[in-house]
């Protein structure tokens, strides 16, 4: 049938997929951190005060002491390219356009900050997208993380008249194909060491201890992700050692323990000198891979007496972890491509 002359012009027939990162500041400096630490803690997944008691606390403290510091981390990592995460992020999501070929349109967006969920996700709704498949990159999932994604999502539903359907990608702390691009990467980077290591630290992004008590999964979902990758290091590595930390504590609550900078401390003290160090739970190198692990991490241990420190890369955009990525999103996808 042919459209009436006057009707708009409006596309339909798509697939879209967004991927969804957590989020960074638009630049290194005092200004551009202070909004982003002002978004990303004002959500109340994040901290879970009621904000009677946080908000006050958040603008007349924190927003005027923690900018400074964190601009300071952030331009320790900063490239041409501009934040870690925003690139990488960018760059998976350009990997799996070309994977998927016509079949969809891939997008990416942050939680927090830029390009924002809305925006990304009016962007493909006018490309036609009627069914869009939201992928937050969060392999093990936690309220402060994949659920805040969601509520975004859900923010987006309600203001909007016209809509596609919707679907989302689960957590895939277990699954096969994430487990397998674990493995096979930080082997791979393991071997090319100039050293081997006595110990692989398998740092997850710490949660406040009461979100374990009140059901959040996060805490089991990384304690299977170790145990899985242990089992595979047990066949390839016999011999090698792993242990399961908890890095970025912040705030006086306590948190998931052990903390990864009390263990880096500890193992050095018992003799350890060569660790390496991995953080399964980011889709992406950012801040608190290459600034709190690679230096200050670094840092710590070899002040205490350690030797050989190496950082393992996130899967980032490499092949195994867009191996893993186009696996996940095709099975999710099924139907509808």
């Amino acid at each position: 049938m042919q459209r009436p002359a006057d009707h708009p012009n409006v596309l339909t027939g798509k697939v879209g997929v967004l991927v969804v990162n957590l989020g960074t500041p638009d630049s290194p400096d005092v200004p551009a951190v202070k909004r982003y630490l002002k978004e990303f803690l004002s959500d109340s997944r994040v901290v879970e005060i009621p904000k009677l008691i946080w908000q006050p606390i958040l603008r007349g403290i924190i927003l005027n002491t923690r900018p400074k510091k964190s601009a300071h981390a952030y331009s320790q990592v900063w490239s041409e390219d501009g934040s870690p995460l925003a690139a990488i992020t960018k760059a998976q999501a350009r990997a799996l356009q070309d994977r998927l070929g016509d079949a969809v349109i891939v997008r990416h967006a942050m939680r927090y900050q830029s390009p924002a969920m809305a925006q990304e996700l009016d962007a493909l709704l006018a490309a036609g997208c009627e069914r869009i498949l939201v992928a937050p990159l969060y392999p093990h999932y936690s309220g402060a993380t994949t659920a805040s994604a969601l509520d975004a999502v859900a923010d987006w539903i309600k203001a909007r008249r016209r809509l596609p359907a919707l679907r989302t990608l689960p957590p895939y702390h277990d699954d096969p194909a994430y487990i397998g691009a674990l493995h096979t990467q930080m082997a791979r980077e393991m071997a090319a060491l100039s050293f081997t290591p006595e110990l692989l630290l398998l740092s997850y992004h710490g949660m406040p201890e009461r979100t374990l008590f009140l059901g959040d999964p996060y805490h089991c979902h990384c304690r299977k992700t170790s145990r899985l990758l242990a089992e595979r290091f047990a066949q390839s590595h016999p011999g090698l050692r792993i242990e399961t930390t908890f890095q970025s504590r912040f705030g006086r609550a306590k948190w998931l323990e052990p903390a990864t900078d009390t263990v880096l401390l500890e193992e050095a003290a018992k003799g350890t000198r060569s660790i390496a160090i991995a953080a399964p739970a980011f889709s992406a190198d950012c801040l608190e891979t290459l600034e709190e692990l690679a230096i200050r991490g670094k840092e710590d241990f070899f002040e205490a007496g350690g030797t050989h420190f190496a950082t393992l890369a996130c899967l980032n955009a490499g092949p195994e972890g867009m191996d893993m990525l186009e696996t996940l999103t095709r099975r999710e996808l099924s139907g509808w491509i």
